[in-house]
């Protein structure tokens, strides 16, 4: 051990593969729960797969793996080990007992590195209602070695409340006053959605693995200089930037949390308002490493969570696949991808477009399928304007793509064609009844 290095930051690391569990995915497993344990500043001074055969209701592991990993620890002489699942309150508690060290699960992980990340007002309210969640079910019967206190005065009182008692009693206020506090973030941002949409601009939401690159990918977009680093969930607090297409449809581009494998239920519910951006973009984009071994495993996870989350392909919200980081292919893997790219387009399985945020390779092409998609249900409008009527064309040029345009020079009258989404030709319609009337022969137009 070097002496920057001391037990108190050292931890073991083990991902337990329960009997009958798809152990295929178990390398990748354990490699990212190091790397959440070093996100939160940790040493990780070994790695384990350990094969569970029955699964103990009070220790998770049986009597025998429950010393071998005892005398693992002492040997290791770390403070924490982290279990790669889901604990129970009783199973964490009765492994600290055992192992007299700190003992931290998936949950309780995910979630210190949420309460590091956070940075906004929304974010640390959103992470301290799931911390606060998830440590209220941890107070089962901790307190059980208290004595009963007396409530009132004097011998005519009665029993009082005990400690885990009081602590849940002031644990369900905290959690009610910041319930409070988000709920009245939540009309907030509501308000805001609401007069985006009002304006009206269709919206993209970037969503995918964390550490997939999405921050990345939504800097080179917009040019927002929002953090972007080689580390779990560097974005935790949504930003949203408005940019223009390459048909000059303008659109809002938002950037969100980064989902992972058992993604906390604490945290998915305390997230919900963030969330709602996912739900109401009129796209997603699915950002995904391609350089990771494990793509094809986070791009189920990450379809699970939208599933949990009522959105996706699945609810009809249509989704473009950006396959990222393939600056960091070799040759042959890179062309494989473009291949493979292609044939799922060409097969009508997704829209797909290999980029790379860092260098910007196929970016440009990401927005043009973005456009694309976005103005399959747009309108044709024709029509004829007199020369009194700049108000009229200056409306079509700031909201839609101006296709045609040519003035006669005897009459001064123009003809004009313009591209529109659906409502902003309703739109047009209702605002401009008698332009709308006047159309060019011919030509598809709107009502």
């Amino acid at each position: 051990m070097t002496g920057s290095e001391s037990a108190s930051d050292r931890a073991l690391i083990i991902h337990p593969v329960p009997s009958g569990a798809d152990a295929s995915r178990a390398e990748a497993r354990l490699e990212e729960a190091a790397g959440l344990a070093i996100a939160l500043g940790l040493e990780p001074a070994d790695t384990l797969i350990e094969p569970v055969r029955k699964l103990e209701a009070g220790t998770y592991f049986g009597k025998g793996k429950l010393e071998t990993l005892h005398a693992r620890i002492e040997a290791l002489e770390v403070k924490a080990v982290i279990i790669d699942t889901a604990l129970s309150p009783v199973q964490q508690r009765n492994l600290e007992k055992c192992w007299q060290v700190k003992v931290i699960d998936r949950t309780g992980l995910i979630l210190e590195i949420f309460a590091e990340r956070a940075r906004t007002r929304e974010g640390r309210l959103q992470v301290e209602l799931a911390r606060l969640t998830y440590e209220r079910s941890r107070l089962v019967r901790t307190w059980t070695h208290l004595e009963r206190q007396r409530g009132g005065r004097g011998f005519l009182a009665g029993p009082g409340e005990t400690q885990i008692e009081t602590d849940r009693r002031l644990l369900a206020s905290k959690m009610a006053k910041l319930r409070r506090e988000l709920e009245q973030v939540k009309r907030t941002r509501a308000l805001h959605r609401t007069r985006r949409q009002a304006a009206p601009w269709p919206s993209i939401a970037l969503v995918g693995y964390t550490n997939a690159g999405k921050s990345t990918l939504f800097n080179r977009l917009t040019a927002a200089g929002v953090l972007a680093k080689d580390m779990p969930f560097a974005t935790l607090d949504p930003t949203v930037r408005g940019i223009r297409l390459p048909s000059g449809r303008r659109v809002l581009v938002s950037d969100t949390v980064g989902f992972i494998t058992d993604l906390p239920t604490e945290l998915i519910a305390a997230f919900r308002a963030t969330l709602e951006e996912v739900r109401e973009a009129d796209i997603l984009v699915h950002v995904r490493d391609l350089a990771d071994p494990d793509h094809e495993g986070r791009k189920a996870d990450v379809e699970e969570v939208l599933g949990a989350l009522e959105c996706g392909p699945a609810h009809g919200q249509p989704m473009i696949e950006a396959w990222n980081k393939i600056d960091c292919l070799d040759e042959a893997a890179r062309d494989d991808m473009v291949w493979a790219a292609r044939i799922a387009s060409a097969k009508g399985k997704a829209l797909v477009q290999p980029v790379s945020a860092v260098t910007g390779e196929g970016v440009a092409d990401l927005l043009a399928v973005a456009d694309a998609a976005l103005g399959a249900d747009d309108a044709v409008v024709s029509v004829v304007l007199e020369p009194s009527e700049t108000e009229i064309s200056a409306w079509l040029h700031e909201h839609g793509e101006v296709t045609a345009e040519r003035t006669d020079p005897e009459t001064g009258r123009t003809e004009i064609t313009a591209r529109l989404m659906a409502a902003d030709a309703g739109r047009f319609a209702a605002r401009f009844p008698k332009a709308a009337g006047r159309r060019i022969a011919g030509a598809d137009t709107v009502d």
